[in-house]
């Protein structure tokens, strides 16, 4: 049945499933198309026991990890279906059109759409029957007092009670506060008690740690998965689910509910808090005369310390941190504590995003209504289209209530900025438009295309030639003639 010898390489450019071998089905992991990397021949398929998991799961929500996580899961082999109640979403995903932005997604749903392996619905109960896990991916937006609004997550634990007939696993991929686990267990128990019926269950916690801009890696390839589950059948079916990934040799750390819940929230707040001390310290630095570019290397030289998150800027946005850190802070105060250094990361980020604003006005002693400003970059950050929590949000705010005109460019989130700022601002094609006629350039997102722009030719475009660099990322011997100004 197998055309290929045993010491055959498996071709890394086929689509194709090896129908069996030695009674096994195996998937073709393809390094190319960003699988989990692996080329063998199939005698090593043997000796590592890698083949398909005979297991269907489900995934509640098409958001940004629901999506990822849903394509990424079917290229291992395993039958996903992508539940979403916003039926326009599901019938625009069956027909291959991606509604966020994230490099290689598109081509990754789209083979797993032919492969017949990721499949679309908008109702969890037709699905239901046919998945051994549930994963609950939605949303768990802020509420007021900056806790996490569970109603989604615990909708969809009502569905689950409500019409499920045997055994299933939930487990919660959302970012929530510890002890949602245990409620999603109580709302499905008590659907249960409610249709008078005894079915088994479990709940388990496996929160995700996907970059945007590098999401299908991170899944693929990750520093670790963590997996909270309280029974030995919750943890073998995580096992089964996660095989490919302890195969490779990554790590899949096992732990209890709340550990794993807390987990998420607690690297989401160590990464803001190293933003929110190096721009304190840049900020520092530039009152005393230091350079915090040199205490950045020097600082991350120290093997205790590390050099990732030390770059200093114009604050951090997305979808994680601020919401994260609001969430660890309110869950604090619910429990009688309080979060004394997260509070100060929240209030040294919320003033960094106004930093570029300060330097502008302080150049123009305050002048600045009439002056029209180049804003490079609107994204929280480079690779994504995503704007929630952006710092170019609360600069553009400062910049319109003193007057300014704001022309910006952004290679991907433009789309984006229309739906949120309408005709607020102007929208150039790139950046040499955004800066004929401009007293000020700020740039708010690294991306690499800005890197090595026409100096000399955007020079001679602006009025002023002011480049208040919010990243630091421009050499000044490239920028003769200007008045460079950065952070730190």
């Amino acid at each position: 049945k197998n055309p290929h010898s045993l010491d055959a390489p498996i071709p890394l450019n086929t689509k194709k499933w090896l129908p069996s071998y030695r009674g096994k089905s195996f998937p073709l992991y393809k390094e190319k198309d960003l699988s989990i990397g692996l080329a063998m021949s199939m005698k090593d398929c043997h000796n590592k026991r890698i083949f398909t998991v005979n297991m269907n799961i489900a995934i509640v929500g098409t958001g940004y990890v629901g999506l990822v996580s849903g394509a990424c899961f079917a290229e291992m082999g395993i039958t996903v279906y992508c539940v979403d109640t916003n039926a326009q979403k599901i019938e625009a995903l069956k027909s291959g059109v991606i509604p966020i932005y994230e490099p290689n997604l598109d081509h990754l749903v789209l083979r797993n759409i032919e492969g017949g392996r990721l499949r679309f619905s908008t109702d969890l109960r037709e699905v239901l029957d046919e998945v051994d896990i549930i994963f609950t991916a939605v949303g768990t937006p802020p509420d007021e007092d900056g806790s996490a609004d569970l109603s989604y997550v615990l909708e969809v634990a009502r569905t689950i009670g409500h019409n499920m007939q045997g055994y299933k696993l939930i487990v919660t991929k959302s970012t929530v506060p510890v002890g949602t686990a245990e409620k999603v267990r109580a709302t499905i128990a008590q659907e249960l008690e409610t249709r008078g019926v005894t079915i088994d269950f479990d709940v388990a916690s496996n929160p995700e740690f996907l970059k945007e801009g590098n999401a299908i890696d991170d899944f693929m390839k990750p520093d670790r998965v963590v997996v909270g589950v309280d029974s030995d059948r919750a943890k073998e079916l995580m096992t089964q689910l996660y095989r490919p990934m302890l195969l490779n040799n990554f790590r899949v750390l096992f732990m209890d509910i709340p550990s794993a819940e807390m987990t998420k929230y607690a690297a989401n707040a160590m990464l803001a808090t190293r933003i929110s001390f190096m721009n304190d310290i840049a900020n520092l630095c530039e009152k005393v005369g230091a350079d915090v570019s040199m205490v950045r290397q020097g600082i991350g030289s120290d093997t205790r310390i590390g050099n990732k998150f030390l770059y200093p800027g114009c604050g951090y946005g997305g979808s994680c941190f601020p919401k994260d850190v609001k969430a660890l802070i309110a869950t604090a105060h619910q429990k009688g504590y309080e979060m004394q250094v997260l509070e100060a990361v929240e209030r040294v980020n919320e003033k960094q995003k106004n930093i570029l604003f300060e330097k502008l006005s302080s150049y123009y002693q305050g002048e600045l209504k009439g002056r029209k400003i180049a804003l490079w970059g609107l994204a929280f950050k480079p690779g994504t289209d995503d704007m929630r929590e952006a710092p170019s949000l609360v600069l553009i705010e400062s910049l319109l209530s003193a007057g300014c005109q704001v022309v910006a460019y952004d290679p991907i989130a433009m789309d984006e900025a229309r739906r949120r700022l309408g005709n607020k601002i102007s929208y150039a094609q790139d950046i040499y438009e955004t800066v004929v006629d401009a007293d000020a350039i700020l740039h708010v997102t690294e991306w690499k295309e800005y890197r090595m722009p026409k100096w000399e030719a955007i020079r001679k475009s602006m009025r002023t030639p002011l480049l208040i660099d919010g990243r630091n990322v421009f050499d000044p011997s490239d920028l003769s003639g200007f008045t460079y100004l950065h952070i730190g």
